[in-house]
């Protein structure tokens, strides 16, 4: 174990980028445990309100991300500075990626049903570090031949067929398949090849005209929606804690008020 650490993350630098990814994970699941109890009245925990202003958490980790990232680009790559700035750019982008959903909407909306696209964001986030960290690099780096280096024409087409996979997959509405199959091209591959989800780009630019298309696309993406958006739903939960539905209900009715 030992001799793989060394090879795999000390040997081509990633211990900070290790540290970092493990200080975002962490600091996120101990925010969501605070805020859990904040909500729930339990514990010593309350909202930080000087002046009856609510401070959101996402402020302390845009002044922690900044802190660490531009520490990380003075220090180098190397010493125990670099490790602290790992540190503490974890730390800052855990807060912040945790209210994504605020930022993304404007709004607090940080327990009701659009606050779970802040955990989705922080999975998938954490699912790219890893892949990095396992040594997989984006639209198939590491899998070119030294022939293929050599020739820029086929580097170029390599590149080029990688990335046209996962543009497809992202127009067909399938962002969490083109995001991994920059890392993993076969996931890229599937996506681009399956029926485009309902609204999606392509859907509207070549289902227009063809109703049978759309009636699959439509069927197939509510079997999915149905069979996988309530697990997904149920680990979110678990680790991030439901949404508020009484709130939700709240919001939907006022937003739909003339």
């Amino acid at each position: 174990m030992g001799h793989w650490f060394y090879r795999n993350i000390i040997e081509p630098g990633k211990l900070p980028l290790l540290v970092a990814l493990s200080s975002f994970v962490l600091t996120f699941l101990i925010t969501r445990t605070v805020t859990r109890l904040i909500r729930a009245g339990k514990g010593p925990f309350r909202n930080v309100t000087p002046g009856g202003m609510h401070i959101h958490h996402v402020v302390p980790g845009v002044v922690l991300t900044l802190i660490g990232g531009f520490g990380a680009v003075a220090v180098g790559r190397h010493g125990a500075a670099t490790i602290v700035c790992a540190v503490l750019l974890g730390m800052g982008a855990g807060l912040v990626l945790d209210e994504f959903a605020l930022i993304l909407h404007l709004d607090d909306v940080y327990w009701s049903e659009q606050g779970r696209q802040s955990v989705e964001v922080v999975v998938l986030t954490t699912s790219l570090l890893l892949l990095v960290l396992l040594g997989f690099s984006p639209l198939g780096v590491d899998q070119v031949s030294p022939e293929e280096r050599q020739s820029r024409a086929s580097l170029l087409v390599n590149f080029g067929l990688n990335f046209v996979f996962v543009l497809v997959a992202l127009f067909k509405g399938k962002f969490r398949m083109a995001v991994i199959g920059l890392f993993l091209l076969p996931v890229a591959i599937f996506g681009a090849l399956r029926l485009a989800r309902p609204g999606s780009l392509w859907a509207r630019r070549f289902y227009g005209r063809r109703p049978r298309a759309r009636a699959k696309a439509g069927l197939r993406a509510y079997h999915h929606d149905r069979r996988w958006n309530r697990v997904r739903h149920r680990f979110q939960d678990l680790i991030a804690g439901a949404p508020d539905r009484g709130r939700q209900l709240r919001r939907s009715s006022r937003d739909e008020r003339p």
